[in-house]
């Protein structure tokens, strides 16, 4: 039994590691641990040395600010001083009020342009500090000084130098001039003695050298004056700002010492207990979070099946983009709308496939704003047009809200997008009708109109008439004999215009009424000829040249003459005024009839077409396509009825009018009339050659 047991080993033991693995994975586990806490003792000691390092660059740049400060304003003061000297009494004393001001300056004296000394005034706070040795050992620093400051016609600085004192000590001091000017002419100079000691100790704030050590330097590190308490530690933190200063260079040196971080033994004991108890809650707490995850995933999945068939079920588009504008969801319902699969939209950044090209600059700058959060869409959203897979575009509804996540974080926009073309159709349709209704009320209003002024204006023309037929037989007579010819003329017209406008008064009225016309045969050229003398009149007024081309034989068409008459007329009229109104340099009207063919008009006999053609500026599309709707006009004082009317007049004769470019430059309009052949048939035929 023992045999057997020992060849068949159990499961357990076969699946639990050798102890060399166990224990590998516990010194590997130690030393991570280790080298984690060895690195972040380092980090602290480098993160502290760093903080030191910075803090005393700052303090060296402080004290250095601060002592030139103190150098300009002693500047000022010794100005100040030169200037109000009037005696040499009044110089001493203004010279001893400033020395017990300034405790760094050792002694002012005033000398003349040749550097002879004139007056000089010690410090109050110490022993004159040449006493011993006198001051013409430093007479080639001071004129070295005044040298540079005659120079730069400012304060010039000489180098420093050592002065031995009676106590076995010495000072370094240094040298400032200030040239002394009058109407441009050097008159002598003051010369101010600093020691540099005392510009550490007196100029340099004492929060600075509490705890550290300040002092002058040369270039090379000879250390020249020294202020500061003296502390040592195991570490020392230097900092150097230059003070550069004319006819004078020296350093600004700062040290500071500190003691190595006490940070071993808290540091370590902290963390190891800290990640000793850390790693028993975090396995407690592992196995707790992960039931509860479990069941979170669970909840999760359920809620997003919910949305997600609530979502599908849904007629509006739904588009989601994060703060990049980056689409990150859309809804079957925005694929179906747009054409797209949702593969070819998420991810997708501005500008968005199904946005038109031509409105993709406008687009992209909108959401640009958007995004930036510098504007907020309107709660009842906007409209924008978007485009299909297959180019073709559709109006939608955009209503956007921001996406909020649990943290209260605005993480992107959410929008709702609706499909209003069906919307755009019917409202469109609406609008027409109601267009229609009111030009009908109009049209109603002008007829009333019509039918009043054909009233009041029939007897006076029937007595300007009945004036120039009696003036005619008048003149005629045996008293007066015969008139002149001209005059006849004249007396002729006016009574042919004035029956003419009788009978396009009664047209009008009976065309407003929808009265049966009286039509008669009527040859082509009857009709040019009846409106020639007043559109020959108007053509001498705007110097437009005319031109009729009526071939001979043409046959009669079966009108309204008056009525067409208005129509020729109507229409050079407003070719005679567009080319007026564009200056065209060289204006002409052609007024041309021909022969059209018709389909189901044997021959090609069964209409003419009257054409009006001039050199006018042409007419825009957007305006050619409202050309012939009632009330629409370019004229300033125009009703917008004159086109529209003609129009009218032609259809009812069984014709058509229309208008087309005039190559190269100007307008045709044209309209057919039917010949008297055609006009009995009973049905018609259109010309084929009428442009539509």
């Amino acid at each position: 039994m023992s045999a057997d047991a020992s060849q068949d080993p159990s499961p357990q033991r076969a699946a639990r590691p050798p102890a060399a693995q166990r224990w590998l994975l516990w010194g590997s586990l130690s030393a991570l641990v280790a080298t984690l806490l060895v690195t972040l003792i380092w980090l602290a000691g480098r993160y502290e040395a760093s903080q030191v390092q910075s803090r005393l660059e700052r303090d060296a740049a402080e004290a250095l600010s601060d002592i030139r400060s103190a150098l300009t304003r002693n500047v000022q003061s010794l100005q100040a001083l030169q200037s109000a000297t009037q005696t040499r009494a009044s110089w001493v004393r203004d010279a001893h009020r400033l020395l017990y001001e300034r405790r760094e300056i050792l002694r002012v004296e005033w000398r003349d342009a040749r550097l002879a000394t004139l007056a000089g005034v010690d410090t109050p706070y110490r022993a004159p500090v040449f006493e011993r040795f006198g001051r013409a050992t430093a007479q080639p620093e001071v004129a070295l000084a005044c040298a540079n400051a005659r120079r730069s016609s400012g304060a010039g600085y000489a180098a420093s130098y050592f002065v031995p004192q009676a106590d076995g000590l010495g000072l370094e001091v240094m040298d400032l001039c200030l040239p002394q000017m009058n109407g441009g002419q050097l008159t002598g100079y003051v010369v101010a003695t600093y020691s540099l000691g005392e510009m550490l100790s007196s100029l340099v704030g004492p929060h600075l050298t509490r705890s550290q050590e300040v002092s002058f330097t040369e270039a090379d590190g000879t250390r020249l004056a020294l202020h500061g308490n003296t502390r040592r530690g195991t570490r020392v933190f230097t900092a150097q700002q230059l003070l550069d200063l004319p006819g004078n260079t020296m350093v600004l040196r700062m040290d500071s010492w500190r003691g190595a971080p006490e940070l071993f033994p808290n540091v370590l004991t902290a963390l190891v207990t800290a990640m000793s108890i850390a790693l028993l809650a975090v396995l407690f707490l592992l196995a707790k979070d992960t039931r509860r995850r479990l069941q979170v995933e669970r909840d999760l999945a359920d809620a997003l099946a919910f949305r997600k068939a609530m979502e599908d079920s849904l007629v509006t588009g739904l588009r989601a983009r994060d703060l990049r504008g980056r689409t990150t969801y859309v809804n079957p319902a925005f694929c179906a709308m747009v054409g797209f699969p949702a593969e070819e939209l998420l991810g997708q950044s501005m500008p968005a496939p199904y946005w038109p090209p031509e409105r993709a600059g406008e687009y992209q700058q909108r959401q640009e704003v958007r995004l930036a959060g510098q504007h907020r869409p309107p709660r009842e959203g906007f409209e924008s047009v978007f485009m299909r897979k297959d180019g073709s575009r559709f109006p939608v509804l955009i209503i956007e809200a921001p996406l909020i996540n649990a943290h209260g974080e605005h993480t992107g926009w959410m929008s709702a997008v609706l499909d209003i073309s069906e919307q755009r159709r019917i409202e469109e349709l609406s609008r027409a009708s109601q267009e229609r209704l009111q030009a009908t009320a109009r049209l109603a209003t002008v007829g009333e109109m019509a039918s009043l002024l054909s009233h009041e204006l029939n007897q006076p023309l029937a007595a300007i008439s009945s004036y120039a037929t009696g003036s005619l037989n008048m003149l005629d007579g045996p008293v007066h004999g015969p008139a002149p010819a001209d005059l006849q003329l004249a007396l002729r017209r006016i009574a042919e215009q004035a029956e003419r406008a009788g009978r396009v008064i009664k047209s009008v009225h009976d065309f407003v009424r929808r009265r049966d016309k009286e039509r008669e045969p009527t040859a082509p050229q009857a009709l040019i000829d009846a409106v020639m003398p007043l559109v020959g009149l108007q053509a001498r007024k705007l110097g437009v040249h005319v031109e009729t081309r009526v071939p001979a034989h043409l046959p009669p068409v079966l009108c309204d003459r008056t009525m067409v008459e208005q129509v020729v007329l109507n229409l050079a009229r407003n070719a005679m005024q567009a080319m007026d109104q564009a200056g065209v340099p060289r204006p002409s009207l052609v007024i041309q009839v021909r022969r059209v063919a018709a389909e189901g008009a044997g021959g090609g006999k069964g209409w003419l077409e009257f054409s009006v053609a001039d050199q006018g500026p042409g007419i825009p599309p957007e305006v050619g396509e409202q050309l012939f709707t009632p009330f629409f006009t370019t004229k300033a004082e125009g009703m917008g009825l004159g086109l529209s009317l003609c129009r009218t007049v032609v259809e009812q004769h069984g014709g058509f009018l229309a208008f087309e470019p005039n190559r190269p430059q100007g307008t045709i309009f044209r309209f057919t009339l039917p010949t008297q052949a055609a006009a009995q048939q009973s049905a018609p035929a259109q010309p084929a050659t009428v442009p539509s």
